[in-house]
């Protein structure tokens, strides 16, 4: 934007964007470059919301700066979407100065700043995958719920001295939850005979599992895994709906998920996740540098004074970042795919294994980004370098024995 030739008005939001109201704060700069500002409360509901719209549009304002405070903006977001364009900021990119901050002054900070291309923009993705990313969210935090009333149902088998944990490996499966009902049935009755729960894959003998199930459940407990249990079956056919949902939405992009699904360790809805939270349009991205910051998953630069102070990944991309490190586990894992898990070995050996986790992540995120970007598929064949190391790497072998020997190796060179 060019602030010089257009003279057009700028409205900028309060940096205190409030759950029940707003300060607006339009910055007007005329020929001479004088700013004007114009400053005007609305409330957060919706009549008030298309009220501050047509103010703006009676203005002439097009140009919109507001800061993220939790979920307050998005009803603002979703009112202005359709006429005005919108830079979401930061809260610590427009901090006003400690001890001058009133709602107004607020406002204008912001119309200052954002007037002088100061507010770096956060990435928000258009409407449609804005809703994809909240169902695939929330069957992240359904999976979760699961994941915590497994665990209560092992504290009760563990309390009651039932030990199925031990022989079996998941005490959900077929034959374990099998036992487990016929223990809620008869709680008070000693269990004789577990023949007739053997399944195929069933390792533990029998003798095994009676010493296993022999304990005392009591009517609490018992009351309790049954509640916990009918908690379960619901939370899993609330998924199963929300699954199909999330199909059904996912469809239009199917093309997109198609290319996704051929980077090594990638299934379906994790590639359904890894859209929803970065779009199908790279170009917002300047590059996979910019799109891997924005994923938690580059080093901070902290040197000072040339001494670099930590080099650990941010907190950011709370929802993608842990996502590509489970492909990243099944990746490296993958045997039709060793120009990825050769680099996790070499990179494991130098700083172990969380920093080489990390690192995978981000190869996986960087091929997902030239994928998009180019529609073409994973092509492994570009991982592949030659066996002969750079020019810059060769040593002679007089060079090669005096390395060595400085390794502490004793080195017999052949007389020719």
């Amino acid at each position: 934007m060019c602030y010089a030739q257009n003279r057009l008005p700028y409205l900028l939001w309060d940096v205190d964007v409030h759950k029940s109201f707003l300060v607006a704060c339009i910055a007007s700069t005329n020929g001479q470059g004088v700013t004007a500002y114009k400053s005007k409360r609305f409330s957060t509901f919706t009549g008030d919301l298309r009220r501050c719209a047509v103010w703006l549009s009676e203005n002439g304002c097009c140009d919109v700066c507001m800061e993220s405070t939790g979920k307050y903006w998005i009803p603002i977001y979703n009112i202005l979407e359709p006429t005005c364009k919108i830079v979401l900021a930061h809260p610590k990119y427009v901090k006003a100065i400690r001890g001058k901050k009133t709602d107004k002054k607020d406002a204008k900070w912001i119309a200052d700043i954002f007037k002088h291309d100061l507010v770096s923009g956060s990435f928000i993705p258009p409407a449609d995958i804005r809703q994809l990313r909240d169902l695939v969210r929330y069957r992240w935090k359904l999976t979760s719920f699961t994941s915590g009333e497994k665990n209560r149902a092992q504290n009760c088998l563990t309390v009651s001295n039932i030990k199925l944990d031990d022989v079996f490996s998941d005490v959900f499966g077929k034959a374990a939850s099998a036992i487990t009902s016929r223990l809620l049935e008869k709680p008070s009755e000693k269990m004789t005979d577990v023949s007739a729960f053997r399944t195929k894959g069933m390792k533990a003998t029998d003798e095994q599992v009676l010493a296993a199930v022999d304990g005392e459940m009591c009517a609490e407990q018992a009351e309790k895994l049954r509640i916990i249990r009918s908690h379960m079956d619901n939370l899993e056919r609330c998924k199963l709906n929300l699954e199909s949902l999330i199909l059904s939405i996912a469809e239009k992009y199917l093309p997109q998920l198609n290319l996704v699904l051929t980077v090594p360790g990638i299934q379906s809805f994790a590639a359904i996740g890894i859209i929803s939270e970065i779009g199908v349009d790279m170009s917002v991205f300047p590059s996979s540098k910019h799109l891997c910051s924005w994923a938690g998953l580059t080093p901070q630069n902290n040197e000072s004074p040339a001494k670099k102070k930590t080099t650990r990944i941010n907190r950011a991309g709370a929802y993608i970042k842990p996502l590509l490190v489970q492909c990243a586990l099944c990746a490296i894992r993958a045997k039709q795919n060793p120009e990825i898990r050769n680099r996790y070995i070499s990179l494991k050996k130098r700083r172990g294994h969380k920093k080489a986790i990390i690192a995978i992540a981000r190869m996986l995120l960087t091929a997902i980004y030239n994928i998009l970007k180019k529609s073409e598929p994973y092509n492994q064949e570009l991982y592949h370098k030659e066996d002969r190391p750079p020019v810059h790497r060769e040593v002679s072998v007089d060079q090669a024995i005096f390395i060595l020997q400085r390794q502490g190796y004793l080195v017999s060179v052949p007389t020719q």
